[in-house]
């Protein structure tokens, strides 16, 4: 190619097609490409009627959902729009969504927008599944958000307590995902940047995840590079498309499609303990708590676990201090900078979250209070306010 040609054609590589075994039966990524990938995806999974779950905002506030809709008319596969899901995924949503799909005679949930729709769409096909014996249904997935919900086999969700459980199964992965950056421009800056955040602490927290495959964390690193690089672009530039389609596809190698579910990590047990018992949302938490989280696995982390974090920092650009552990604490220190420089610094404090409650939650974060770092994680959590 030429660089005449290069020149008329930026965004080759922002563009493209991948396929994966068992559910995924493709990812579609680009500028516009649902117009194209949404009918496609349709037609792969012989699906004939598509409930659209999505959350009111979206639907009352901008043009996104209608678009969808608009396309699932012209293939005639359009059955209705399910817009009563909230933050975190409260379960009076999955079961009210979960009627409207068998009302309708859906055979396909599209979901779009964050990660609670996507989850809700989840948890709504495995309540389906478990009604109906059968075979576990099918959602594509068109996220508007970056916290990469739609690459996991496991749905979160708010219980009639209160608290975050979860289902999980190979079958509840999307089926298909529309990566298309022109649906992101009405996600609310602060939305999108801080589940940016979230896409961040998942390549983080990935490096020392249990079970996960050596040549993936190469992935994770390219995926933090991306996002310390393309985030603050995107708040200098929000209407920059080719920025935001390169935030999504980092946000999808922060926690690529893959068969292990093992535990992530403290940020984000953390951070699903304050967000649905203190309405926080994730991409929040994540700000919050993935600093400091990695400056305490400074000291803490097994040797192995160490050396991959301390890598970060050839992949950020940033001079090695000559340690591993004032590496990691460095790339610790680069992680508040960044938070700070996109403006959602924020304390335990502007969400109320009682003091009284640390001792609780740094426990149910890691199990025990006889785990070696409970006082540590408690002190991680003070430190907050």
């Amino acid at each position: 190619m030429s660089a005449m040609d290069t020149a008329q054609h930026p965004s080759t590589d922002i563009q493209g097609y991948y396929a994966y075994t068992d559910t995924l039966k493709g990812i579609y990524y680009g500028p516009g490409c649902i117009v194209s990938a949404l009918p496609k995806l349709l037609q792969t999974l012989g699906a004939k009627k598509a409930l659209i779950v999505t959350g009111k905002s979206l639907s009352q506030k901008t043009d996104v959902v209608k678009r969808v809709e608009a396309i699932l008319r012209s293939c005639d596969a359009y059955g209705a729009t399910f817009s009563d899901i909230g933050q975190h995924t409260p379960v009076a949503g999955i079961y009210d969504g979960l009627k409207r799909f068998n009302e309708v005679g859906a055979d396909v949930i599209v979901a779009v927008g964050g990660g609670s729709p996507i989850d809700a769409s989840k948890a709504i096909l495995y309540k389906q599944q478990e009604q109906t014996g059968g075979e576990t249904l099918k959602q594509i997935a068109i996220p508007t958000t970056l916290s990469a919900a739609e690459y996991s086999i496991g749905a979160g969700f708010t219980n009639e307590q209160g608290v975050k459980v979860a289902v999980s199964s190979q079958y509840l992965a999307p089926a298909g995902i529309i990566l298309d950056a022109e649906l992101t421009l009405a996600t609310p800056e602060r939305l999108w940047l801080s589940t940016g955040m979230r896409a961040l602490d998942h390549a983080a927290e990935n490096l020392t995840r249990p079970l996960v495959p050596a040549p993936l964390k190469y992935l994770f690193y390219a995926a933090l590079a991306d996002l310390f690089k393309y985030l603050p672009q995107s708040k200098a530039d929000p209407d920059n498309v080719v920025v935001r389609q390169k935030l999504q596809i980092a946000s999808w190698m922060s926690i690529w499609p893959n068969k292990f579910e093992s535990a992530l990590g403290l940020s984000h047990a953390l951070g699903h303990k304050l967000g649905a018992a203190y309405n926080i949302p994730h991409g929040i938490t994540s700000c919050l708590t993935l600093a400091p989280v990695i400056a305490l696995k400074a000291a803490m982390s097994s040797d192995e676990d160490k050396e991959w974090l301390a890598n970060t920092l050839f992949y950020l650009r940033i001079p090695s201090t000559g340690s591993q552990e004032g590496d990691i604490r460095k790339f610790s220190e680069a992680i508040y900078k960044l938070v700070s420089d996109l403006n959602l610094k924020c304390t335990l404090t502007e969400y109320k979250v009682p003091k009284e409650d640390l001792p609780t939650i740094a426990e149910q974060s890691i199990g025990t209070k006889e785990h070696p770092a409970y006082q540590d994680v408690v002190r991680l959590l003070e430190e907050l306010y």
